[in-house]
Parts: C-alpha cells; sequence; structure tokens
C-alpha cells in the first residue's frame, strides 16, 4: 500500500506507520509528513526495521504550499497513491470569552484545512487508484468540551468536511473517512494523565478511566488499528462514516450524569 501519514513522528500518526509496515501482504510504501525532523527520521527507522519502505517529509501544513508540497513530494517518491490519513493536529486550551483570533484561525488552519487541501491536491491520485482518506478527528468534535472550545468546533468542522467529501468524491471511487479518538495516550496529553508517578495526572487518569466503560484510555496503537481498517481494501463499502474508538465513553452519557441509579 502507498500511504501518506501526515503527523507522522509521534503518536497516532506514528503507530499508523508502524502497523502499517506490520501488516501482512503487499508491503508498505509510507510517505511520512510531520513539523517534527527528529520524529520523523526515527519513524521512518521503525518502519525500515520492520520490511517497510519509508520516506520522511518536513512541512507546515498550517501552509497550503504545506499540503501541496507533501502531496508532489509523495507522488514523486511513491509514484502513486492508495491513501492518504490526515492526522497532524494541535490542542490548544481556553475558553472563548479570552480567546484571541489568531489562536482560532491556527487551529482551524492545522485540524481542519489540510484535510481539503491534501485530498484536493491528491485527488488525481486517489481517483486512478480507487483510494481513500482517514482524517482523525475527536470525540470532542461531536461533544462540547471545555476549555477546548477552538479544538472542538475544528474537529466538529472536520468531521463535516469528511462527509462532504465523501459525498462529492465517492462517484469517482474515494472513500472518505474519519476515527474519532476518546482520551489517548499521546504527546498531546503530556501533563494531563500520562505520567503515573505525578499524583495530579495520576487523579486525572483515575478519574478519566472510570468515566469510560471499558475502564481504560486508550493507546495510539488502538486508534491506528481502526485507521488502517478504514484505509484499507476491507472497508471497501464504508464511506462517510465517523468511528468511534472511546472505549465506551460517549456511549455512558446518562449513568456518568447519574441517570439509572435510582435517584
Amino acid at each position: 500500500m502507498k500511504m501518506i501519514i501526515t503527523g507522522a513522528g509521534s503518536g497516532i500518526g506514528r503507530s499508523v506507520a508502524r502497523l502499517a509496515a506490520q501488516s501482512e501482504g503487499e508491503a508498505a510504501e509510507l510517505f511520512l509528513v510531520d513539523r517534527d525532523q527528529a520524529g520523523l527520521d526515527a519513524a521512518a527507522r521503525e518502519v525500515a526495521a520492520l520490511g517497510g519502505r519509508a520516506v520522511p517529509f518536513v512541512a507546515d501544513l498550517s501552509k497550503p504550499e504545506g499540503c501541496t508540497d507533501s502531496i508532489g513530494a509523495a507522488e514523486a517518491a511513491l509514484g502513486g497513491l492508495d491513501s492518504l490519513v490526515s492526522n497532524a493536529g494541535i490542542v490548544r486550551n481556553g475558553p472563548l470569552k479570552d480567546l484571541d483570533v489568531e489562536t482560532f484561525d491556527l487551529l482551524f488552519h492545522i485540524n481542519t484545512r489540510p484535510t481539503w487541501l491534501l485530498g484536493k491536491a491528491a485527488y488525481p491520485l486517489l481517483k486512478a487508484s480507487g483510494g481513500s482518506i482517514v482524517a482523525t478527528a475527536s470525540i470532542a468534535g461531536e461533544h462540547a468540551t471545555p476549555p477546548l472550545a477552538t479544538y472542538s468546533a475544528s474537529k466538529a468542522a472536520l468531521i463535516m468536511l469528511v462527509k462532504q467529501m465523501a459525498l462529492e468524491w465517492g462517484p469517482d471511487g474515494i472513500r472518505c473517512n474519519c476515527v474519532s479518538p476518546g482520551p489517548t495516550y499521546t504527546g498531546i496529553t503530556q501533563g494531563a494523565f500520562n505520567d503515573a508517578s505525578d499524583p495530579a495526572q495520576l487523579l486525572n487518569r483515575q478519574r478519566r478511566e472510570a468515566a469510560v466503560p471499558l475502564r481504560k484510555l486508550g493507546h495510539p496503537d488502538e486508534v491506528a488499528e481502526a485507521i488502517l481498517f478504514l484505509a484499507g481494501s476491507k472497508a471497501s463499502q464504508i464511506t462517510g462514516i465517523n468511528l468511534t474508538v472511546d472505549g465506551g465513553l460517549t456511549a455512558a452519557l446518562m449513568p456518568n450524569t447519574g441517570s439509572g441509579q435510582g435517584h
């Protein structure tokens, strides 16, 4: 499979690259995009050690030219494209009343717009291959999450954007889907609940786990498996969906508010 993965230097993107290289069948040819050269190089080495081929490419996807340059370089390196995994994203905290325009725009320029720009640039390649696009959204895109006001809005826009792409590009054989993780151990959650040796983070982890029906937070590999399923041929009749990977957290609204407990 010839695949572009953005945000590939760490977290979910890096897991997608590693698991793609481990997949049985056709050898993985991966084009890895991130702003972090060191993270990219480490991810590329992991892919190579597993028998895959990885081409690292440093780009700032908040800039339109970063998106178009990435696709052009990927076409030159891979000679075609089967799948685009649009995974790069950032988080900024802050209530709406205190938010500045620069931060608002930045989150949309990284979390939302690149999926469109990358998909638009890759459209001829994906049409030729009958390929797929998978974007990493978030459960915050369907559930307002203070103080993640702009993050939630940018992910909600991403989910709708991908559905729109699915309808417009489906007749050309291009499938477009989202995966929405719940709380997951990534670089974004450093300082929140990753470090169990920190009493405050441990308490936060335990509080979050108690609200999840599976009683555990997510691992990047678990999200990556869902992404690779939607990207691959086993999901050939699936398009326009948002697949939630959250241990059942968003299904637990009523019990988490105390309903069904006799009061």
